[in-house]
């Protein structure tokens, strides 16, 4: 082994456990980083318009959108927070106020006019020996639901610190990406040893799918969100614009869904009455807001990155899993790059050399 390559090989050791041990020191920030990444990659077009309209005062700009992200992350959240607890609240008192008015011995009659109500008859019948019994478990099960509730507002308020510090990490980065962040990819550009032409399929590769699935998974949310909206007010249901926010929210998750709002909302309108407002929202849930989920998130996302749709589900599922809700994101980002990857490798090493 000459000299040359001696030092070579020390060197690249160096490098390696240096970045082993930068990995493990930034591991604990790598989620609230990856966060900023994709806020920073689909913001930064307004970025750039806002630059321009500040005169090239990019640091001005950056300060103006981080503040404005960070508030509309935080005024959701306290709001939506204080009205799930107050809610809550509403709903046992709600509940103790219709077992007390005599609602479990008008129970029977009302559910004959349901659908499958005699089987919800027989089953009451044998594990309920009476209507005390259903009375002491209904006001038992709401307290517990509420108290639910209250202990995981509870649990979030002990881990205050630790959402507070990821939420800083995350704004702090944020700006940064948004001022230096064309400096640091083209730093990243450069570092990365492969040929300019093979790097430049990777980033567009990059940038098509980091778009199409941040627009497909809003876009779709959103679109969601107004359809049951919609029907919460139609069908005249407490706090609709409270289940709109949360439809927006659990929209994303690929089980359940919106299914985990509006199917309660049903269940509420059936038990309530009258009958046909619980059969709508049933109809109108399963028929078009699910279906919209169906057909609007794969065309949006499968078409602005050009990914096969099945192996897309399955990233969609898997990075859910392996990484929590960014997963939704990474898991389509990695599959985008590995295919990009398959295509250079097809294009350089399968292909037939030209003719002499």
């Amino acid at each position: 082994m000459t000299r040359h390559q001696l030092f070579a090989v020390c060197f690249f050791a160096v490098l390696l456990v240096l970045l082993y041990q930068i990995a493990v020191i930034f591991s604990p920030f790598l989620l609230p980083v990856l966060w900023a990444a994709i806020l920073a990659h689909i913001t930064f077009p307004l970025h750039i318009r806002l630059t321009t309209l500040l005169k090239g005062r990019a640091t001005a700009s950056a300060w103006l959108l981080t503040l404005g992200i960070m508030a509309l992350v935080v005024v959701p959240v306290v709001f939506l927070t204080l009205l799930l607890i107050q809610e809550a609240g509403i709903a046992y008192d709600a509940i103790s106020a219709w077992v007390q008015s005599g609602g479990v011995r008008r129970l029977p009659a009302q559910l004959a006019h349901l659908p499958l109500g005699g089987r919800m008859q027989d089953f009451i019948s044998r594990h309920m020996t009476s209507s005390r019994d259903l009375e002491t478990f209904l006001l038992q099960s709401s307290k517990a639901l509420s108290g639910f509730v209250l202990d995981q507002v509870a649990g979030l308020a002990k881990n205050a610190f630790l959402l507070a510090a990821n939420f800083l990490v995350m704004i702090v980065t944020l700006f940064f990406f948004f001022r230096d962040g064309r400096r640091l990819l083209d730093g990243l550009y450069q570092i990365i040893p492969l040929e300019d032409s093979h790097k430049a399929k990777i980033f567009s590769r990059l940038d098509q799918t980091i778009t199409a699935v941040v627009k497909g998974i809003v876009i779709t949310a959103i679109v969601q969100g107004l359809l049951a909206g919609i029907a919460y007010g139609v069908l005249d249901v407490p706090v609709p614009v409270f289940l709109l926010a949360l439809t927006i929210i659990l929209a994303p998750l690929p089980f359940g869904g919106t299914a985990l709002v509006w199917g309660p909302v049903a269940l509420y309108l059936l038990w309530m009455g009258p009958v046909w407002k619980g059969l709508a929202m049933l109809a109108w849930g399963a028929g078009v807001v699910t279906t919209v989920d169906n057909v609007l998130r794969p065309l949006l996302i499968g078409q602005g990155s050009k990914l096969p749709t099945l192996f897309l589900f399955f990233s969609i599922l898997g990075g859910l899993a392996a990484y929590g809700m960014i997963g939704l994101f990474l898991g389509p980002i990695l599959l985008a790059i590995l295919l990009t990857a398959i295509q250079i490798y097809r294009e350089e090493y399968l292909s037939e050399p030209p003719p002499a």
